[in-house]
């Protein structure tokens, strides 16, 4: 069964909060990487999104910070 791509963002994407929340993940990467291209991950320890303090962010692997979510 193929994903529904369109019907993903509409009921989840587009909400909100799920933009709030995008948002602030954008902003902790261009605060720690600075524009540059980098292969590693920003992470925040307490995993909430929208705490962009600098004490709260840094750079791991990707296979790490994205097996955590699981």
């Amino acid at each position: 069964m193929a994903r529904d791509y369109a019907k993903e963002y509409r009921e989840y994407h587009s909400k909100p909060t799920q933009i709030k929340r995008r948002s602030a993940r954008n902003i902790a990467r261009k605060k720690v990487l600075g524009g540059r291209k980098s292969s590693l991950d920003v992470d925040h320890k307490d995993r909430n999104p929208r705490n962009n303090s600098r004490s709260n962010l840094r750079l791991v692997n990707k296979s790490q910070n994205r097996g955590r979510n699981k």
